[in-house]
């Protein structure tokens, strides 16, 4: 039996015979296509290739690549685990051909590997060809079909719908007929019962796609209408692990090696093993699944975050603890220890996740601290319901559980369920589709097509030479997005660089005349440079000048050619485990992110910052290298950023000893930055640290600020001679001042507690102390503390101090237990005559509001909240 790694080889070997230049997989984050967050299907790196461009090296490339679908159209997350090949991550094994090879050998190479090299039996097999489509004015791909009969029954060939046999890459764009290729796994008794052709798409487990041959020679306008592309091309792509499953006989892609050591590694962790229960089971295959995205998305320099990209990764990843710690007990932190098996399974053919698998485990780690305790602020928001008598948590608090404090909410039906009470899910669902909606409305775009005014084979940047230039407009286009409109534009060739590398887009103009396009500013998409504009005057032919804002774009090179100074001190001084992980270069700041496991000194900062300087004041000069081979650029030292693609030819950019493949704009020496300046340090996930930083102008309008504030301090405290002492004594005394006067209102606040005890009434077989105060906020916090601690004691304040509106309730403890007493419930809505809001605990609770005369209602209308 073949192991997942020779099936990988034997793949990527068999066409390299067929001419194939072997490619690496790109990183799965897809920092390169503002249309796309992840890679999800193998064609998505060749893209620019198949839109005519780029020009690849070698026609024929092949490559297994690491595919993400959890977001948009491709969104496999809900079936991962509950079925036997859903996945989160998966690799798309692919051969590819780029005005190359057509039809006819794509059929016969996939057939001969299927059947040949790996030896499938070829009566397990079927293919789909597209049967065509009325509505369209399509016809059957009977060319297709015919070279199939090469080498199957007619019988075993399946007419398949435009869903499932026509190939778009989205709405607009190259698209074709496509054939899939399924295999049959099922017995040899149960496929002499029900033939393996009625099972073709239709979701039998064991009758499953390996295989898509897509022939694209179509290209999708916006207006929906059909136009041949100028050369046809060849995009396949297999799923890997759905092929394990075949090769090595096993009815579950969890049941071949490409998973069986996560599930092994996770039954220890756990002491569950795999195959105790359903449950268990579903549990086990969701953590092995999504440690393998996660793991690579972080490798590729995604971390977790609250938006974008890495919220898709953090729900991924808080999904697996979730399960873990609801079906097979794991209260700590568990994830982590997985990312040593699967660099042992998976490091020979992705390197980054062995060059990285340090970062990757501290990273996890952290967010599962992280998460572990927002699961336990959410069952304490689940225990303050519980403890009242309601049977159906209501959707608007389900969802504030799910969407403030991250708790899943078939954790929160299933506790729910434990304690004999409901959730109504329609509500939540209501929410949730509420929240999406607004999401969807305020980033969708619609895109016109493209308005060619004039032919041109390829749009050159001069940029690097130039900041102005005599262009043409060659296509436009606008774009709607929420209350706004705006303009797209290609040009002949541009001055204007593209937003990269973390360096912004220029900005500038275009102008012809009276005429001016002002430019917001550039990107490239798919490959072309794009500028942005608010407005287009009606006539666009004609010669324009293109200029730069240049105060911008000097500005600019001096914080992008001071990163690579700092990048290679940080290398220096902190270790060469630093790794840049973002960065953002600005005309007013940079930032930089980078990997390191403990917050940077004030001593180091210092160190650093002394020794970038030290190499902007030795002027090193520019040195670039433009369209030279990658591997003389590393020969030089360069260094290759994980998460980043590169190309046959590259550029570098060498300052002294600081050599970076870098495409961006920099100084023509190291003197023309002036002056560099830390301006804060911090960390923004586990294992990463932030810097930001100022150069030339900014850094010394930074330090005349600061000394600014210098002199001023020293105003106030008639110049010192020591400003530092001075200002820790100034602390000391405000500190003893604070001290004696947190005593004072100590002494007051005790001092009432007699008097509103006396004040107490009998009240429902307990003691109510119901008044108003006007004390400090931790004074009244004390008192009612001090108060409640005596059994059968209710007490409501409610205070006014300094124009502030405060309600205060506590609820003694065997209140809570006998009556049910719940102070959280009473003060949300006692707080309505206060025009406020708030919440809390059983015992205790707190609201804040607007309305002091309210407070009076309140001492009238609090009996009826406690009956």
């Amino acid at each position: 039996m073949l192991t997942s790694k020779e099936i990988r080889r034997k793949f990527l070997e068999f066409f390299e015979e067929k001419g194939h230049e072997i490619v690496a997989s790109a990183p799965v984050v897809n920092k390169n296509d503002p249309t796309l967050m992840f890679i999800n299907a193998g064609m998505n790196p060749f893209k620019d290739y198949f839109l005519g461009n780029a020009v690849p090296k070698n026609s024929r490339i092949a490559d297994t690549q690491k595919c993400l679908r959890v977001s948009g159209k491709h969104n496999d997350l809900d079936e991962v685990g509950h079925d036997t090949y859903h996945h989160t991550l998966f690799e798309m094994l692919g051969n590819w051909s780029i005005g190359d090879y057509f039809k006819q050998e794509a059929i016969d190479w996939a057939w001969e590997l299927l059947t040949e090299v790996y030896g499938i039996e070829k009566d397990r097999l079927y293919v789909s060809v597209f049967g065509g489509d009325a509505q369209e004015n399509m016809d059957r791909d009977d060319e297709a079909a015919n070279m199939w009969l090469k080498h199957t029954t007619n019988d075993r060939i399946i007419n398949g719908s435009k869903k499932d046999n026509f190939w778009e890459m989205g709405e607009t764009g190259p698209c074709g007929p496509c054939s899939e290729i399924h295999v049959d796994l099922r017995s040899d008794a149960e496929r002499a019962k029900i033939s393996g052709a009625s099972l073709v798409n239709a979701d039998h487990p064991q009758v499953v796609e390996i295989w898509n041959l897509v022939f694209m020679q179509f290209n999708r306008k916006a207006s929906g209408e059909l136009e041949n592309l100028p050369a046809q091309h060849i995009d396949t792509g297999m799923g890997f692990e759905r092929l394990c499953m075949a090769l090595q006989g096993k009815q579950s892609n969890y049941d071949t090696d490409v998973f069986t050591p996560l599930l092994s590694k996770i039954s220890a962790v756990s002491a569950t093993a795999y195959g105790a229960s359903e449950a268990t089971d579903i549990a086990q295959r969701v953590i092995a699944d999504h440690i393998r995205a996660v793991a690579f998305a972080i490798a590729d320099g995604q971390l977790p975050a609250s938006s974008g990209a890495g919220y898709v990764i953090r729900r991924i990843l808080r999904r697996a603890i979730r399960y873990g710690f609801s079906y097979l007990n794991l209260k700590e932190p568990f994830m982590f220890k997985l990312v040593e098996v699967l660099e042992q399974e998976m490091g020979e053919f992705f390197p980054e996740l062995t060059a990285q698998r340090a970062l990757v485990e501290k990273v996890i780690e952290e967010e599962e601290n992280s998460f572990l305790k927002t699961l336990a602020q959410g069952l304490a928001k689940l225990e303050e319901f519980l403890a009242g008598n309601a049977k159906e948590l209501d959707g608007w608090h389900a969802f504030e559980l799910y969407d403030t404090y991250g708790f899943p909410i078939d954790l929160t039906e299933l506790i729910m369920r434990e304690n004999g009470r409901t959730v109504d899910m329609a509500g939540f669902t209501a929410e949730m589709t509420a929240q999406k909606e607004r999401s969807r409305a305020a980033t969708k775009l619609s895109t016109d097509d493209w308005v060619e005014l004039e032919e041109d084979d390829k749009e050159e940047f001069v940029g690097y030479d130039y900041t102005e230039a005599d262009v043409r407009i060659t296509r436009y286009r606008k774009v709607s997005a929420k209350k706004k409109e705006f303009y797209q534009l290609v040009l002949s060739l541009t001055p204007f660089y593209p937003e990269g590398g973390g360096q912004i887009g220029d900005a500038g103009t275009l102008v012809q005349g009276d005429h001016t396009i002002h430019i917001t500013t550039t990107k490239k998409e798919n490959g072309v440079i794009v500028h942005f504009t608010d407005d287009l005057p009606a006539e666009l032919g004609g010669q324009w000048k293109a200029t730069v804002n240049v105060a911008d774009r000097n500005e600019t090179a001096k914080n992008h050619s001071a990163t690579h100074l700092m990048h290679e001190v940080l290398r220096e001084v902190l270790g060469t485990h630093v790794e840049q992980k973002g960065s953002l270069v600005r005309p007013d700041y940079l930032r930089f992110d980078f990997s390191h496991f403990q917050k940077v000194s004030a001593e180091e900062l210092r160190t650093i910052e002394a020794k970038v300087n030290e190499r902007i004041q030795a002027n090193y000069a520019l040195e670039e290298y433009r369209n030279i081979p990658i591997a003389e650029a590393k020969d030089m030292g360069a260094m290759a950023l994980f998460g980043e693609k590169y190309g046959d030819t590259v550029r570098a950019i060498k300052f002294g000893s600081s050599v970076e493949l870098c495409g961006g704009i920099h100084v023509p020496a190291t003197g023309s930055i002036g002056l560099f300046k830390f301006i804060s340090e911090g960390a923004v996930a586990a294992g990463v640290r932030r810097v930001e930083a100022v150069t030339g102008k900014g850094a010394l309008d930074y330090i005349n600020a600061e000394l600014a504030k210098l002199r001023a301090a020293a105003e106030v405290l008639k110049h010192p001679q020591d400003l530092a002492s001075a200002l820790q004594q100034l602390k000391e005394k405000e500190a003893a001042a604070q001290k004696e006067m947190d005593a004072l209102r100590k002494e007051k606040a005790l001092g009432a507690v007699k008097e509103l005890e006396n004040s107490a009434v009998a009240f429902n077989d307990a003691k109510a102390i119901i008044a108003r105060t006007s004390l400090d906020a931790g004074s009244v916090k004390d008192l009612v503390f001090t108060l409640k601690s005596t059994p059968s004691t209710l007490v409501i304040l409610g205070n006014v101090v300094d124009g502030k509106v405060t309600l205060s309730i506590g609820v003694s403890d065997d209140l809570v237990a006998t009556k049910g007493w719940h102070a959280g419930n009473a003060v949300r809505t006692l707080a309505k005559h206060i025009n406020g809001g708030g919440g809390g605990q059983p015992g205790f609770a707190t609201a804040g509001g607007k309305n002091p005369d309210g407070i009076d209602k309140v001492l009238i209308e609090w009996k009826n909240e406690f009956s």
